[in-house]
Order: C-alpha cells, then sequence, then structure tokens
C-alpha cells in the first residue's frame, strides 16, 4: 500500500507561486499514473491534473489551472510535483495528490489520497 505526503503549501499573495510536492512511500510510484485535485471551502472536491507513469502524458482542468499549473514526476524520487504560477484568491484550497488510473484522455480514476496541504492565495 502506497503512502502519500504533500507539502509546499502556505500563504501566496495573488501572482505568485508555489511549487506543491507529494513523496511516495511504501512502494515505487513508476508505474502508476498521478493526480491532483483540490477542495475549496464549500464545494466539492475538483480535478486539477493528471500526469502518466510515464510522465509523457499530462492533462489539466480546462482553463481554470491550464496555462498557470504544470504537473511533473521524479519516479527516481518517489514523487510528484504541482508548479503553481500566477497564483489566484480562487485558488485557495487544499490540494491532494493521489495514484490512479487514467483509462482514456479523459477519465481519470483516483484510488490512494494523500492528507492534503493548504493553499492560501491572499488578494
Amino acid at each position: 500500500q502506497v503512502q502519500l505526503v504533500e507539502s509546499g503549501g502556505g500563504l501566496v499573495q495573488a501572482g505568485g507561486s508555489l511549487r506543491l510536492a507529494c513523496a511516495a512511500s511504501g512502494r515505487s510510484i513508476s508505474s502508476s499514473d498521478m493526480g491532483w485535485f483540490r477542495q475549496a471551502p464549500g464545494k466539492e472536491r475538483e480535478f486539477v491534473a493528471v500526469i502518466s507513469a510515464s510522465g509523457h502524458i499530462t492533462r489539466y482542468a480546462d482553463d481554470s489551472v491550464k496555462g498557470r499549473f504544470t504537473i511533473s514526476r521524479d519516479n527516481a524520487k518517489n514523487t510528484e510535483y504541482l508548479q503553481m504560477n500566477s497564483l489566484k484568491p480562487e485558488d485557495t484550497a487544499v490540494y491532494y495528490c493521489n495514484v490512479g488510473r487514467l483509462v482514456s484522455s479523459s477519465t481519470y480514476y483516483p484510488d490512494t489520497w494523500g492528507q492534503g496541504t493548504q493553499v492560501t492565495v491572499s488578494s
């Protein structure tokens, strides 16, 4: 069973950047697709981005983050990343990483989740 621990969250001003990391332990994630979701106060958890096991395929939530966020991974370090640039107050949420299965270009099923890391963007 894989365990996931997110880090890198915090308080940042609008327009700033943060880099989230998701460190996996318990087994290698090199054969696993991985993703990021977020949940803002009073809202449902929503998809942010996904990356295939090889890193060759990435997908992002429409418009809300595309062009500002970049998902990546380092299988040698058993770690996934989310680089977030040009942050906006509406990006404020708890960000969760996960491992799952990317079954098509538009369908990703998350499985194991991390505990989340808080990102707060002030205006």
